[in-house]
């Protein structure tokens, strides 16, 4: 699919369950292989990625299903901070068990 990078600027993205996730505010291009890589997002909603106080995401282009009006991708479960940190406690103990 070819695409003019410029038309991608501040385009909103949505989940292909209808979740606003956020606009884009830049483009990552792989010079090398001349593909997109990444799209630079902002304006998070916190119900799509918790960013904490960070400004925004990267979202990998392979994630993107289509682009239009706006820019469709595939839908990524939530996972808060306090889940992560939870599930590496749980991991080390496990690992730590393992090991006796």
């Amino acid at each position: 699919m070819e695409i003019e990078l410029s038309s991608l600027y501040g385009q909103d993205i949505y989940t292909d369950r209808g979740v606003y996730v956020g606009k884009i505010e830049d483009v990552n291009v792989d010079i090398k292989g001349r593909r997109i890589s990444g799209l630079a997002v902002t304006n998070i909603n916190p119900n799509a990625f918790d960013v904490g106080n960070k400004k925004g995401v990267i979202i990998p282009y392979r994630w993107v299903i289509a682009i239009g009006d706006i820019v469709l991708i595939k839908h990524v479960k939530r996972k808060s901070r306090r889940e992560k940190s939870e599930n590496k406690e749980e991991g080390e103990g496990e690992r730590a068990e393992e090991r006796k």
